[in-house]
């Protein structure tokens, strides 16, 4: 195993927030950040930070500094040196070449037509995308430009034990045969994830619940390789005073936003941490407060409403 993890976390606990460097630090974003390091500093555990800058052509320096600069504004910093995911490319093709010699994978020569009528099928009320490369021959040209895809089981169901959710049950007939590695032999997001979790020891996977979908299929990619799942808790996104979604309309979005209007990292970190949490009727408290009785499992499972007015008292009893 190739681990970027040191000393282990005195209660084993480990969580981590992994942002995309293409923007700004989402207000959304940095509430999951808090969570996380909520329940590490809660468990005695530890709290990592990696990047997960796969994507070339949106990720850049500038969004990189600005994650950082507003993760040390609200002083959430990571226990060990940050992750760079994309460093780390080798490691993901290795794990792929272990699930090819396993028969857990399988290389793929679709053709762009192909995949078009493939998707347009499952979307149409089929099965979910399987190649026919799966079970059948090499081409004549093995070397000819291909993907390798996950060989995920065709019957059966993958259970979800979910801390905030509770069981969430999905039919593997859903599941399509992810791609693991680009034909450019670039990893894809589900695989960088998984293998990245592994390696960094992540115990505990706290993210928002868009990310639910792919529990499932991170959760094949663990089994096929025989390793332990981390415990998943996926929670309610932030939503605008009106119930939509968060959006620009809404006013302030970005942390450096709320840090040029006038709040206070502690009356931030306090209101984020109302929002989907609570401990009884407690409004205002301390980091050492919020430590002492933060636990993921009395996350709710509703959206929770950015509230203009509760933002500015909690901030103003800062």
């Amino acid at each position: 195993m190739t681990s970027s993890s040191s000393t282990p976390a005195p209660s084993g606990v480990v969580t981590r927030f992994a942002p995309s460097p293409t923007g700004f630090l989402h207000i959304g974003g940095a509430r999951t950040a808090l969570f996380n390091w909520l329940y590490a500093r809660h468990t005695g555990g530890k709290f990592l930070i990696r990047v997960e800058d796969t994507d070339r052509e949106r990720s850049t320096e500038a969004a990189v500094k600005a994650i950082f600069d507003g993760l040390d504004w609200l002083g959430l910093k990571s226990d060990e040196e940050p992750v760079f995911q994309y460093s780390r490319a080798d490691r993901h093709r290795q794990v792929v070449e272990e699930m090819l010699a396993a028969g857990h994978a399988y290389r793929c020569w679709m053709s762009v037509e192909d995949l078009a009528l493939a998707r347009e099928a499952a979307r149409a009320g089929g099965p979910a995308l399987r190649s026919p490369w799966r079970d059948g021959p090499q081409p004549n040209d093995p070397t000819a430009p291909h993907v390798i895809r996950f060989k995920g089981p065709l019957t059966g169901t993958t259970l979800v034990d979910d801390m905030v959710k509770g069981p969430v049950t999905f039919n593997n007939t859903d599941l399509d045969d992810l791609v693991l590695l680009r034909a450019d032999g670039a990893p894809t997001y589900n695989l960088a994830v998984v293998v990245d979790d592994h390696d960094m020891g992540v115990t505990h996977v706290i993210r928002g619940d868009d990310h639910l979908n792919n529990a499932a299929r991170q959760s094949l990619i663990y089994q096929a390789m025989g390793w332990t799942l981390p415990a998943f808790a996926h929670i309610p996104l932030i939503h605008g005073p009106d119930g939509a979604k968060l959006s620009k309309r809404h006013g302030a979005q970005a942390v450096s936003e709320f840090a040029d209007m006038g709040y206070l990292p502690e009356g931030l970190r306090n209101y984020l941490a109302r929002l989907g949490w609570g401990h009884g009727d407690d409004e205002v408290f301390s980091d050492a407060q919020a430590v002492d009785w933060f636990d993921v499992k009395d996350v709710v499972k509703a959206p929770a409403r950015l509230d203009w007015a509760k933002l500015n008292h909690i901030n103003s009893q800062h």
